[in-house]
């Protein structure tokens, strides 16, 4: 299989993202969700409901096992209406509304990461739609929910930080977390073992006799160019991402930015 589909770079992460998404949502809801038909499934914000619904019960049974003060979780659960609802209708507009408010108010999500109606509905901000869906999981997996691997590998990177060395590595989902019999496997973590190669196939896409440096300094650990900057990578599926700040991009678009020979051409 390629290590690269064929989307312009701006388009790719992205895609990424959806395919982790729709894959996270079929194993939770036993769905049939497709990366290039993302939104339409997800359109009249009944299983974005349902999801929130159990986002605030997993919370609250973490809440139960860990009660420690100071922790914010959802308390409200959202009102919607799931059966013969048609895409684009004002049930439709009502369900991701509440959706919506429930992502600020119960989650206090910020208004960076949150979307409109619109965006869903009418499809005009496919970008904060998805980001606003990776921060629901984000703040699930806190709860012990099953994390999308994004979110999977965003936590990795995270222990790696801490603890260099892997000298304290452990589990970090709650052993009492529910687990998901539908699944043949859990979502797992990315196999590093051809990254390096994957790297080196997207770097060598430039013919510049001197490449944009990118040294190797440990599996899935790169320094690049001239000011050494420390990046994370992985693979998901067939792509080679990113950990961007809070966020991921994928290493294409990235060099595509940071390369001063791909940001002239």
């Amino acid at each position: 299989s390629k290590s690269i589909r064929p989307f312009r770079s701006s388009e790719e992460y992205l895609e990424a993202m959806k395919e982790d998404l729709a894959e996270w949502f079929n194993t939770l809801y036993d769905l049939d969700i497709h990366a290039d038909t993302f939104l339409e499934s997800l359109e009249t914000g009944a299983h974005l409901c349902r999801h929130a619904n159990n986002v605030t019960r997993s919370a609250r049974a973490f809440q139960r096992r860990h009660p420690e003060p100071g922790t914010r979780v959802p308390r409200n659960e959202v009102l919607f209406q799931a059966k013969n609802v048609a895409p684009g209708s004002f049930v439709a507009r009502d369900n991701v509304s509440n959706f919506i408010r429930w992502c600020r108010q119960e989650l206090g999500i910020q208004d960076v990461l949150m979307f409109e109606t619109n965006d869903l509905v009418l499809k005009k901000n496919e970008k904060n739609f998805v980001l606003c869906l990776l921060e629901v999981a984000r703040r699930g997996a806190k709860f012990g929910m099953l994390a999308p691997m994004l979110i999977q590998m965003e936590e990795e990177i995270e222990e790696e930080m801490r603890d260099p060395m892997g000298t304290r590595r452990q589990e970090s989902r709650d052993p009492q977390a529910p687990s998901y019999p539908g699944r043949a496997r859990p979502i797992s973590l990315c196999d590093l073992k051809n990254l390096d190669e994957l790297v080196r196939d997207i770097l060598e896409c430039c013919s510049c006799p001197s490449q944009f440096p990118m040294v190797k300094v440990s599996e899935g650990k790169y320094k690049v160019g001239d000011s050494n900057t420390l990046i994370f990578v992985r693979v998901l599926r067939s792509h080679v991402m990113v950990r961007v700040g809070g966020g991921w991009d994928t290493l294409e678009h990235y060099l595509d930015k940071h390369d001063p020979c791909r940001c002239a051409s």
